[in-house]
């Protein structure tokens, strides 16, 4: 299910932390690198991709003569994600995208050492805790409503989206074989707007950012919340003028919400 939260390229989930209230560290650090576009107008064959890699340390108690003992582990995990579709234009600015999605991922605890505690105290064989491993396989797809109005004064991108990933284990330890039905829908918003400033002689613009993602299924409520929101402002430097490999460079900074979460994030994108 943690790995669920990051297959897909979304603002709310792309660096998403969270701290353990009783030890003041993060019991969950995600981070991803993830975009997509499509080849060219005339052929307009979509292609997306997301690598992930989160860092999750639940709390294990075990109990005592005198009292629980908090034994912390840590689990490592990462996945790559990649996305196939295709645009059937509906209106001249508005396109329907149907996305074949496939991920692969792979999850790993780096203490052995609390395995073997918790074997000795519970007499029960914690396999996964100690060397245990879990890959997943994921096939699924998303339906994207992309809508582009661009225009001097302005340029206005929108897309509304629904993703069904359903994450299967292979080759993994006995003790955490299984399955996780990672769905979503988003909606996110952006506006560019011309500053009157320029920057390698093209147009600096300013860039708001509106996003809203409602988790379903087995992500719902697994992390303490169903939605996350994500209210961002920025700028945006063009570069397209020069023979240089970046054309775009765009750097937000983010307000996120949620049930029972608050907090902020800085973002940098590029277009190429």
């Amino acid at each position: 299910m943690i790995m669920g939260y990051s297959l897909t390229p979304d603002v709310t989930t792309g660096s998403l932390s969270i701290s353990n209230q009783s030890t003041g560290n993060p019991g969950l650090s995600m981070v991803s690198l993830g975009g997509g576009d499509v080849v060219s107008q005339s052929f307009p064959l979509y292609l997306e991709g997301t690598l992930a890699l989160s860092r999750y340390d639940p709390t294990f108690a075990s109990a005592t003569g005198t009292g629980a003992t908090p034994l912390p582990v840590r689990w490592n995990s990462i996945s790559g994600t990649g996305g196939i579709g295709w645009n059937f234009p509906l209106t001249e600015r508005l396109k329907l995208r149907p996305i074949f999605n496939f991920s692969l991922g792979h999850v790993e605890s780096d203490l052995s050492l609390a395995g073997r505690v918790l074997q000795q105290r519970s007499g029960r064989e914690f396999e996964f805790l100690q060397r245990g491993r879990l890959n997943a396989l994921g096939l699924g797809g998303s339906v994207m409503i992309d809508y582009e109005d661009y225009r001097p004064e302005r340029e206005i991108d929108a897309e509304f989206r629904y993703t069904n990933i359903v994450l299967q284990s292979f080759h993994s330890s006995q003790a955490v074989e299984g399955r996780a039905s990672a769905q979503s829908t988003s909606l996110w918003l952006r506006q560019r707007t011309p500053t009157g400033f320029t920057v390698f002689d093209r147009p600096l613009r300013s860039v708001v950012e509106l996003a809203h993602t409602q988790f379903l299924s087995d992500l719902r409520g697994a992390l303490g919340f169903q939605w996350l929101s994500s209210v961002g402002a920025g700028v945006e430097v063009d570069a397209s003028k020069y023979d240089i490999f970046v054309s775009r460079l765009r750097i937000m900074g983010r307000y996120q919400f949620g049930d029972n979460v608050r907090g902020w994030s800085i973002g940098v994108a590029v277009s190429f």
